[in-house]
């Protein structure tokens, strides 16, 4: 098995995570996966669907990340795992799991992979990406408005409860255990194409 590079893709809600990490996967095709961390949040199967609505989602403690480490030790072994699938219309973990493959590359994505030093063991390339405040918040009124059915006055309520207070206790603080820090995002083409070569480095190597 070839060796297989872990990149982290860090930033806060809105901040670009998704533009840079599609952007590698146009361009590297079948030699990127991405694990989602959302994907990782805990079942509340238990739970009526009016509490799991006010659970605390941006807490380190929301998410099942024994599982994701053990998961990424396992893809970095070149065993296939199978993803848990998180369903935000019914803000629960569904009965799906997806497949995803021990490709050379392999993009953890999410909000707060490095909050915790067991996930960061795992990743090779930490990136943080880091954009302003109020053009996140916009950003995540949109995509939860249009994609998740969610109604404004929940998604801003969200945000000022526990969106922007857990930012500044959590993912902020966490920027510090990054490799690289990408300001703007997916907006940054400077940035975005030194990741890119990168990755072009590391496949190049390996294919060698």
């Amino acid at each position: 098995m070839d060796e297989i590079m872990i990149i982290g893709i860090a930033g806060g809600t809105g901040s670009g995570k998704t533009t840079i990490t599609e952007t590698l996967v146009q361009r590297f095709g079948g030699n990127v996966s991405v694990v989602h961390h959302d994907n990782y949040y805990k079942a509340h199967h238990d739970m009526p669907y009016e509490e799991r609505c006010l659970l605390n989602y941006d807490h380190p403690d929301a998410f099942d990340t024994d599982r994701m480490v053990s998961d990424l030790k396992k893809l970095k072994a070149g065993k296939p795992i199978e993803c848990p699938v998180y369903d935000y219309t019914i803000h629960d973990r569904s009965d799906r799991t997806e497949l995803v493959e021990p490709t050379r590359v392999i993009i953890v994505e999410g909000i707060l992979i490095y909050a915790d030093p067991r996930l960061c063991e795992q990743i090779d390339i930490k990136i943080f990406v880091d954009t302003d405040a109020d053009v996140r918040i916009l950003r995540r009124i949109l995509r939860d408005v249009e994609e998740r059915g969610r109604s404004l006055e929940s998604v801003i309520n969200q945000y000022l409860t526990t969106v922007k207070p857990m930012h500044e206790q959590f993912v902020e603080p966490s920027k510090r255990r990054a490799d690289v820090i990408i300001p703007e995002g997916g907006q940054n083409q400077v940035a975005l194409e030194m990741v890119v070569q990168r990755v072009r480095a590391h496949l190049e190597i390996t294919r060698h």
